[in-house]
């Protein structure tokens, strides 16, 4: 199996709520920030990909995956979309202001806490997971405030500019038959329709609420290091 669905939408635009949409209509597992967060030796592929511009995506991406959303496949969805011709795209958006928010409290602002920090730290010499935890963290530091936003994220009106002009080049660069511009807001029915499925009888996924974030990325960070 190879990839079928590429997200192309930022995080904090309701992507964890896709990757369960995927999931639940067949597309067996998808990728999500999660997947490299509790597989950190995944990293070294996105280091790759960030100094070249490309890596083994068919190594990364073993036959269970079928789809990938969020950062940092996001970033990525150009070679991803070459690599994978008959993919479709899907471009999660939300309102910029709301959007901005969402990323400022959550993702911008996560701190796992002094306790899971210091334990990190303590097992460096002797943990691989630890060291490549380490490293996607440098990794998400590096690749996303420092170079996709500038080292300008604080500046909300450059960061909605920048967030606004990945939603055009997305749309540039893929053909409107490949690509599906989306609000999880609006449920199975675009979704389903694009992606030739049908609509499941049970209600759209709702997760990962901006209030609930920092829980729950803090028991991701302490279940790898257990």
């Amino acid at each position: 199996m190879a990839i079928q669905v590429i997200g192309a939408g930022f995080g904090r635009t309701g992507t964890k709520s896709l990757q369960l949409a995927l999931e639940q209509l067949g597309y067996s597992k998808c990728y999500h920030m999660e997947m490299l967060l509790r597989n950190p030796k995944d990293v070294k592929y996105w280091n790759e990909a960030n100094k070249s511009g490309n890596t083994n995506w068919s190594e990364l991406f073993t036959d269970e995956y079928q789809a990938i959303v969020d950062f940092p496949g996001s970033i990525y969805y150009q070679q991803l979309a070459n690599y994978y011709p008959e993919a479709k795209v899907v471009l999660t958006v939300r309102d910029p202001e709301k959007w901005y928010e969402s990323v400022r409290k959550t993702i911008f602002a996560f701190d796992p806490g002094i306790g899971l920090k210091l334990k990190m730290l303590l097992m460096l010499p002797f943990s691989s997971t630890a060291r490549n935890l380490f490293k996607v963290i440098l990794h998400n530091d590096s690749v996303i405030w420092k170079k996709l936003f500038d080292g300008k994220f604080k500046d909300k009106a450059y960061a909605i500019q920048r967030y606004q002009a990945h939603i055009e080049e997305v749309k540039r660069n893929i053909p409107a038959n490949r690509l599906l511009i989306y609000e999880v807001k609006e449920g199975w029915e675009p979704l389903c329709q694009f992606l030739n499925k049908p609509v499941p009888e049970t209600s759209f996924p709702n997760t990962n609420k901006g209030e609930d974030f920092n829980t729950w990325a803090t028991g991701i960070v302490r279940d790898t290091l257990s």
